[in-house]
Parts: structure tokens; C-alpha cells; sequence
């Protein structure tokens, strides 16, 4: 990756709609080569998906809760079993296996608190857990999509 692509990855993180004509003016590139380095960076996996960023508050998704837990289990098969099965709710917007003290982290996403109550339960019911700790967001103060893309590293 060089540091066109770099430029290219910096614009479509901010606007992913914006033209390949508007793009190829940004990162300096006429439109055929910058439409073909946008492939190659989608094909390659480095751009996974373009996407809208929705508001959750505007669909009626007012309550985040950073879930954490602790397992007994470390198997491969409880993993698969709680991958599986939490990937599939459609409330869990992020799950990290995590190190230290709490095994997994979850960012779920939900209308209120009585949904929340339905999720927890939900949850509960799926695979053996040790503990569930739950906090609340009360306030969103930054979110962002795009990461800052690392400078190319110096030739030697």
C-alpha cells in the first residue's frame, strides 16, 4: 500500500459516496487508475464494506450498554457456540475477546431499558456464563468509522 492508496482509504473513510471523479482529483490520480486501485483495495480486503453511518437515536435506538463477561469455559466449542450465537443478535453491534480480567466485551444497542432487560435474558439463556457486567452510556461524546491510515513506512 502506498500513499496514494493511503489518500484513497483517508477519503472514503470521511465519504464513501463521493465520485470517482472527485476522488482522483483528491489523491491526485486521473479517474481509471484511481477506479482501479479502489477495486484492488476492495478485492484485496482491506476495504470491507461501504456503508451509511445511521444515527441510533434518530431510529429509536436510544440505550448503549458496554457489556462485559466472564466465562468458566474456555473452549473452542463454547466460543463457537457464543460467536455463533451472539453474531446473530441483532442488538450486539461489536464483540472483543478481550485480555485481562474480562474475556469478551460488548457494545449492544438497543431502544430502552426494558429492551435492554429482554437482551440481558436473552443472553443469559444462550451459553454458561460467569458473570455479565453491564454499563450505560449516557451520552455519545465521539464515534468515529474512520481510522487514522498510518503513514507509509520509511524505505531502507
Amino acid at each position: 500500500m502506498d500513499a496514494i492508496d493511503r489518500k484513497i482509504l483517508t477519503a472514503l473513510q470521511l465519504d464513501s459516496t463521493i465520485s470517482i471523479a472527485e476522488l482522483s482529483d483528491k489523491v491526485g490520480l486521473s479517474q481509471t487508475p484511481c477506479w482501479k486501485r479502489v477495486q484492488r483495495l476492495e478485492s484485496s480486503g482491506v476495504i470491507l464494506r461501504r456503508v451509511a453511518i445511521v444515527s441510533p437515536e434518530k431510529i429509536g435506538l436510544g440505550l448503549t450498554a458496554f457489556v462485559q463477561i466472564e466465562t468458566g469455559d474456555h473452549s473452542a466449542q463454547w466460543l463457537e457456540r457464543f460467536a455463533s450465537t451472539l453474531s446473530a443478535m441483532p442488538e450486539v453491534m461489536d464483540i472483543y475477546r478481550m485480555a485481562g480480567d474480562v474475556d469478551y466485551m460488548l457494545r449492544v444497542v438497543v431502544p430502552d431499558m426494558a429492551a435492554y432487560d429482554q437482551f440481558y435474558k436473552k443472553l443469559i439463556e444462550t451459553v454458561p456464563l460467569r458473570n455479565v457486567t453491564s454499563r450505560f452510556a449516557m451520552e455519545r461524546i465521539k464515534a468515529s468509522t474512520a481510522y487514522k491510515i498510518p503513514p507509509e513506512p520509511p524505505k531502507v
